[in-house]
Parts: C-alpha cells; sequence; structure tokens
C-alpha cells in the first residue's frame, strides 16, 4: 500500500482552483472534471460528486474544522507574504519559537494551509545575523549536526 495524497472536498471547483493555482502556485495534473489534482498530491474533489460517493446530504458535511492542514514551504516567504492580499487569514504572520516564520490562512471552503519558511532559510538567516552554528543550533533547539546540514 502506498499513501497518495490529500482529498479536500470543495463546493465550488474553480474557485478552489483559481485559489490554489494563483496563490500557493499548483498546477493542475489530473483534471476528471469533478476531481482535480494538483501538484504536490493535493485532489479537490466537487461537493456533489462527494455526497455521491458516500450517500450523505450537504448537512452531514461540515467545513472549517481547525483539526488539520496543508503544509507547504515558500522559499521566499516574503514574496510570498506579499501575495496573501485578500486571503481570509487564521492569524498574522508569525515567528515560532524555533525562528521558522509562517502563516495560517483558509482555502475558500475554510481548509487550513499553513505557509511557512523551510528551515534551511531559517538557518541562513540566523547565520546571517552573525550566530555561529553551536548558536543557530541552541536558538532552533535541533542538533548542531541538523544545523550543519541545513547549511551546505
Amino acid at each position: 500500500m502506498q499513501y497518495k495524497g490529500p482529498l479536500l472536498v470543495v463546493k465550488d471547483l474553480p474557485r478552489s482552483l483559481e485559489f490554489y493555482q494563483k496563490v500557493l502556485g499548483l498546477r493542475k495534473t489530473v483534471d476528471f472534471g469533478a476531481n482535480v489534482t494538483l501538484t504536490g498530491g493535493i485532489s479537490l474533489q466537487t461537493e456533489e460528486s462527494w455526497l455521491d460517493f458516500i450517500d450523505r446530504e450537504p448537512s452531514d458535511l461540515t467545513y472549517g474544522g481547525n483539526v488539520s492542514e496543508l503544509y507547504f514551504e515558500a522559499e521566499d516567504y516574503d514574496a510570498f507574504l506579499k501575495e496573501l492580499e485578500g486571503a481570509e487569514l487564521v492569524h498574522p504572520p508569525i515567528e515560532h519559537r524555533w525562528g521558522q516564520r509562517a502563516v495560517r490562512l483558509y482555502d475558500p471552503d475554510r481548509h487550513l494551509i499553513e505557509v511557512a519558511e523551510p528551515l534551511t532559510a531559517v538557518a541562513h538567516r540566523f547565520r546571517d545575523a552573525g550566530l555561529t552554528e553551536e548558536g543557530i543550533a541552541k536558538r532552533m533547539d535541533v542538533p548542531p549536526a541538523m544545523i550543519h546540514r541545513l547549511l551546505k
């Protein structure tokens, strides 16, 4: 058995496709009409077809549960933040205690998404600020060997 990726039920497939393509930069890899697979293995399924598959009514579906998220990393985190105008943020951009900057937002159906800077970018940012590898490891609360790998 092999895990293939998440499937998100969406109310308006064209609206959701626009969001995932414009905000997150994903592309369609497969289009079955009522189901579209995007780069990264995320599939979007129309609500109507999903209800038919599981033999349920619309009232049986709940959106915006805030119990899971799709996680992305943006190589140019600052440029990504500039593209968020109009997006519904869960919280403004933050810096986690280990130094990684992140923002969480909702897609059009209130599925939770986190976009953060890669840990390599965090390590380089701290090095550029004058920290040694040992200092970066302490600041990020990770083993020095991991910092050494991140800075290669």
